[in-house]
């Protein structure tokens, strides 16, 4: 999975295009199909009935879940949006192991 929670992502298709926001929820129930949550974007209204006769109803706005492809990643060095890629980065001592980080392949920065 390239992008995690708390990543800055530009939407690339749907009403929303070209806005940007922060991932609050990755959902993973379909492997094939990866869904993401952008804060304050995608915003669906939900009615509720009123529970009792003298309450009104409601309508409750909350961001519905993307598909994952119709994100990018926002580089935090350059500030453009980017492919990413993995590297593996070896460690100096030998108790401890290689680590695979996430770079942006436009300016190879560790994101």
């Amino acid at each position: 999975m390239k992008i995690k929670k708390n990543d800055q992502v530009k939407i690339m298709a749907g009403k929303d295009r070209g806005k940007s926001g922060r991932i609050l929820q990755v959902l993973k129930n379909n492997p094939e199909k990866i869904r993401v949550v952008v804060e304050g974007l995608n915003l669906k209204f939900k009615h509720l009935k009123p529970k009792r006769g003298n309450e009104k109803g409601q309508r409750i706005m909350f961001p519905a879940p993307l598909n994952s492809a119709n994100v990018q990643l926002i580089c935090p060095k350059c500030g453009q949006t980017a492919r990413i890629g993995y590297k593996i980065f070896e460690n100096r001592n030998e108790l401890t192991r290689e680590k695979k980080q996430r770079i942006c392949k436009k300016c190879q920065a560790v994101i």
